[in-house]
């Protein structure tokens, strides 16, 4: 391995370790262990660990063919070491204005999805279901109306029938009275037994069942 790739190799691993200081930050920021159940935080630890290594070891195949070196151990902690002491407070401080902007955008975005399509739909849905009931309470009441309005000219119609039909029972002989009121009362009492007939055949029937 010559010089510069050694030196290019450090370099590398340097940055490396302050990105992988950058990147657990993060990965705390979000993580919020304490809210966590602990099988969560287990399986995030796991693949973070392995996302991490595989990162340095793809920029160390990239340099060096994936070289191993001891001092590459040390440029690692030296990169993790200088991103505590020099980098980790202006980090921070600039992943939360990230976060916030990154909130607020979105923030932006659902208000102007609701103002712009959801609450237009909204209104429309409701102004529509408002003017359907409406309408069929306004086709109710001039249903009611034409029915009432029926019925009284059917009973005004009816009305000259009813008095000819009471001057005709008046006129008639007692004799034939008497035939019509057998006659009706002989009706009245088959129309009855049919429909006890009928109840108890289908009281039985259902016993049956």
């Amino acid at each position: 391995m010559t010089l510069s790739t050694q030196f290019m190799t450090m370099l590398a691993m340097v940055g490396m370790g302050s990105c992988f200081g950058a990147a657990l930050d993060t990965y705390n920021r979000f993580l919020k262990r304490t809210k966590r159940k602990s099988w969560i935080v287990f399986c995030n630890d796991v693949f973070f660990w392995l996302l991490q290594g595989l990162s340095i070891f793809y920029v160390l195949f990239l340099v060096n063919k994936g070289e191993l070196r001891f001092y590459i151990f040390i440029a690692l902690l030296c990169g993790f070491a200088a991103y505590q002491s020099l980098l980790k407070g202006a980090y921070l401080r600039l992943l939360e204005i990230v976060i916030s902007m990154i909130i607020s955008i979105y923030r932006f975005f659902v208000r102007v999805f609701q103002i712009l399509i959801y609450k237009p739909i909204y209104s429309l849905i409701l102004f529509l279901i408002s003017l359907t009931i409406m309408l069929g309470k306004g086709l109710l009441a001039l249903a009611q109306g034409i029915y009432k309005v029926l019925l009284f000219l059917l009973r005004v119609l009816l009305k000259p029938l009813e008095w000819i039909g009471m001057l005709i029972w008046y006129i008639l002989p007692k004799g034939i009275k008497k035939i019509l009121e057998k006659l009706y009362n002989n009706g009245a009492g088959l129309f009855y037994r049919i429909k006890n007939t009928l109840i108890k055949r289908i009281s039985n029937w259902k016993k049956k069942e």
